[in-house]
């Protein structure tokens, strides 16, 4: 059987799956023919954007999550407020985190920075406007503890306004615009994502 690869630049408000019992804004109402059997790779939340990955092959998904070493994935991440420096130094070193209800982890990025705003960043509806006071920060992880980046900046008192997966490993999202679909064939797959695909 030959496997179909997609990437996608998942819309805001859209959750990251085919089907649902209730109603939502779903993968499969995007404008494309997706074969069957295609599903996500990991999810974004709905109030997330950015990159995500469509397959037929039900492999991936264990190949990647199951790497000796973590994938790296990048996000972009505007928060409420001005970030000082003693902040990003406090993010940049673990911020303990509730998982559950009595159990708390210190997540540690691999790395975060404040950044400008992209040039050409798509935009997005009901985003708020510029001129409040925020920051735009790039961080890199290599845990996917769910909600983890937002936990992250909510710990620091800065809440998340806008949260846009841009990479996984090698993989980029590029200037794809909010719906975008792009096929990729296998081999290119793979070897952006570091997976051995025998």
């Amino acid at each position: 059987m030959c496997h179909r690869y997609f990437i996608i630049n998942k819309p805001y408000n859209m959750v990251s799956q085919f089907v649902s019992d209730v109603k939502v804004n779903l993968l499969s109402d995007l404008p494309f023919a997706f074969p069957e059997g295609t599903h996500a790779v990991g999810r974004l939340d709905s109030d997330s954007e950015g990159l995500l990955i469509l397959t037929t092959n039900g492999r991936v998904t264990r190949l990647l999550f199951n790497k000796e070493t973590p994938h790296i994935r990048t996000y972009l991440v505007k928060v409420k407020g001005v970030v000082s420096d003693k902040t990003l130094q406090y993010l940049q070193t673990g911020v303990p985190i509730r998982i559950a209800p009595s159990e708390m982890y210190t997540a540690v990025p691999e790395e975060a920075v404040i950044v400008s705003r992209p040039e050409g960043l798509f935009e997005r509806g009901n985003d708020l406007p510029e001129n409040a006071p925020h920051t735009w920060l790039r961080i890199t992880l290599t845990e996917g503890r769910h909600r983890q980046v937002r936990k992250m900046v909510g710990a620091l008192k800065h809440r998340c306004q806008r949260l846009i997966r841009l990479s996984i490993e090698d993989l980029e999202l590029g200037d794809m615009q909010p719906g975008d679909v792009k096929e990729l064939e296998e081999k290119e797959f793979f070897n952006l994502l570091k997976l051995d695909g025998n």
